[in-house]
């Protein structure tokens, strides 16, 4: 093939080397016809691209060769932890709240108890009027079961539960079963002798003065340690005589 003189020389030697290239594969024997052909062809596209850039009007953009493409072996998802695996979480056995007669000396303990066992296992109700009519089922007898069936009675009559809330039972069973003046109740014992060990093991009279305490709200604690002291039993007060002010 004749190039034109303007040949550029880096073009030429490219032209030289496709033709040499060409003459190599014809001669090789052993090749087969379908694979010579197609080279051939492929070549010849080459020779007639760089041709048309160096003789032609305008440069032809070239066609860049499809990218190749590359399979991937498919991705296994990770495989679930096994449920034997996890954790889980186990809750103790809550014991139920005792029956309740509606006596105002065991009406706080009850409500504690429930309250109690509302907190632990919130998952058992799932709503306000869940967790009253589980607690209106303790009341079995006296007052608090006369209490209990006037409000079913009410709702008899008007179609709708009167307590809708559980902070307005609360403030009712308060109002019906609590003491009636603990405050004033306490505050007495606490300025008298009522309160005194006597018979008492420590931790019964310390329970039973940390109850008067919190009825009467007393906070000063030089307070709260001289009366502590008056009324152990005098053999255990000789014990604590170096027992700081707090």
């Amino acid at each position: 093939m004749s190039l034109p003189a303007d040949t550029p020389p880096a073009v030429a030697d490219a032209l030289g080397y496709l033709q040499h290239h060409l003459q190599e594969l014809t001669e090789h024997q052993n090749a087969s016809e379908h694979v010579i052909n197609n080279t051939l062809a492929g070549l010849t596209a080459q020779i007639q691209q760089l041709t048309q850039l160096m003789t032609g009007p305008a440069p032809t953009p070239t066609v860049a060769p499809p990218p190749v493409t590359m399979s991937l072996p498919p991705v296994n998802p990770p495989s679930p932890v096994p449920s034997v695996l996890t954790k889980q979480r186990t809750r103790p056995k809550l014991p139920s709240p005792p029956d309740f007669s509606g006596k105002r000396t065991s009406g706080r303990a009850f409500f504690n108890s429930c309250t109690l066992y509302l907190r632990l296992a919130p998952e058992q109700f799932s709503c306000n009027e869940e967790k009253i009519f589980w607690t209106l089922a303790f009341f079995k007898d006296g007052r608090a079961a006369r209490w209990s069936e006037n409000l079913f009675r009410q709702e008899a009559d008007t179609g709708v539960f009167p307590i809708q809330s559980w902070a307005n039972f609360k403030q009712q069973f308060q109002s019906q079963f609590f003491p009636v003046n603990a405050e004033a109740d306490a505050v007495n014992a606490l300025e008298g002798s009522a309160y005194y060990q006597g018979n008492q093991t420590v931790d019964d009279y310390l329970d039973s003065f940390l109850t008067l305490v919190s009825d009467a709200g007393y906070t000063d604690p030089r307070t709260l340690v001289v009366k502590f002291r008056r009324g152990l039993r005098m053999n255990i007060q000789g014990q604590i005589t170096t027992m700081p002010f707090g």
